[in-house]
């Protein structure tokens, strides 16, 4: 417990004295604003998008474009080819953090407010650190145990906030796309010990393009009139919004990133009620609350724990490679 005191504290310190340094209008701060923004607007997209154009049609626009324009910037981004030994991870992650995750998102948003979703996704990092444990030899500590537990008391809270007899199996249905997220955190893990994170994001998005093809026959129809929102979701949120992630977290202290991870459900709370008119359950807000405050006590543990030598990635700035211990962003 001492040594997590002293990672908040050293957490706040850093997150401080970066705030007092930066300029509001500087890029790297207008950058990681931006991030988190389109991040959050998703959400409330999706919501638009599946009442145009249905589950499959969504999926397959928003991949299809955001592979489409990351293979655009690819090259003045120095995107570089994947490995030899990359392709398995490759494809794993391309298979569960984008195909899997876009349509499992968007039928549960079918039934769930955007809003609830962006609080429900939010446990992604409590799935991602226990396959880790499991599989990566990482430490499973008792902080990690007592936060993964406090995670899920707080989608079940949730869950219980949608239900209208008390608890809604739709809403639960939101935290499928949370765990194939996590396997995608945990997957892109050994990618990004030589990989950027906009690299292993443009490999991904392209491999789950792949996967989602087969749903062109039933997204055909609709996609002849898709709306603005299969646009706004392929072009800002995913292509953009990790462009310039990553050059955020190329230039800041790792508490600052990470922090700003946690602001993406509260913001996409605010956007679902200006947007949508959406207004969330006080109950909903608590279970949300519990969800961030579980996934805050096992990153600032990781962090603490973390060894001061960071592996370090090919053409990567420091930062950057401090940023591949982040947990990958919602999206």
């Amino acid at each position: 417990m001492k040594t997590l005191v002293r990672a908040h504290a050293h957490g706040a310190d850093d997150w401080w004295a970066w705030a007092m340094s930066a300029r509001i209008t500087s890029p790297r701060f207008l950058a990681l604003v931006g991030t988190v923004v389109l991040w959050a607007s998703a959400f409330p997209a999706i919501r638009v998008g599946i009442d145009c154009l249905g589950v499959a049609a969504l999926s397959l626009l928003r991949l299809l474009i955001a592979a489409v324009a990351l293979l655009a910037v690819a090259p003045f981004a120095k995107v570089r080819l994947p490995r030899r030994g990359d392709p398995p991870l490759i494809t794993l992650c391309g298979a569960t953090g984008m195909t899997a995750y876009q349509v499992l998102l968007n039928w549960g948003e079918v039934h769930v407010e955007a809003g609830t979703a962006s609080l429900l996704i939010a446990i992604a990092p409590v799935f991602s650190v226990l396959l880790g444990s499991l599989f990566l030899d990482e430490r499973l500590t008792r902080s990690i145990v007592i936060g993964s537990v406090v995670g899920l008391t707080g989608a079940a809270v949730v869950s219980l906030a949608e239900g209208t007899s008390g608890f809604s199996v739709a809403a639960l249905v939101i935290l499928a796309p949370a765990l194939v997220q996590g396997v995608y955190h945990f997957a892109s893990k050994p990618l990004l010990r030589h990989r950027t994170g906009l690299e292993v994001a443009t490999y991904a998005m392209v491999a789950g393009t792949v996967f989602a093809l087969p749903l062109v026959p039933a997204a055909w129809q609709a996609a002849v009139h898709a709306p603005a929102a299969a646009a706004y979701l392929g072009l800002l949120p995913s292509a953009l919004g990790f462009v310039i992630w990553a050059y955020a977290v190329a230039r800041l202290p790792l508490a600052v990133s990470t922090a700003a991870l946690y602001l993406v459900p509260p913001v996409a709370l605010v956007v679902s009620f200006v947007w949508l008119a959406e207004v969330p359950r006080p109950i909903a807000l608590v279970g949300g609350a519990i969800s961030v405050a579980s996934v805050i006590l096992i990153s600032r543990h990781k962090q603490s724990h973390s060894p001061t030598d960071v592996p370090a990635v090919d053409g990567a700035e420091p930062a950057a490679q401090q940023a591949a211990t982040l947990p990958a962003p919602s999206r």
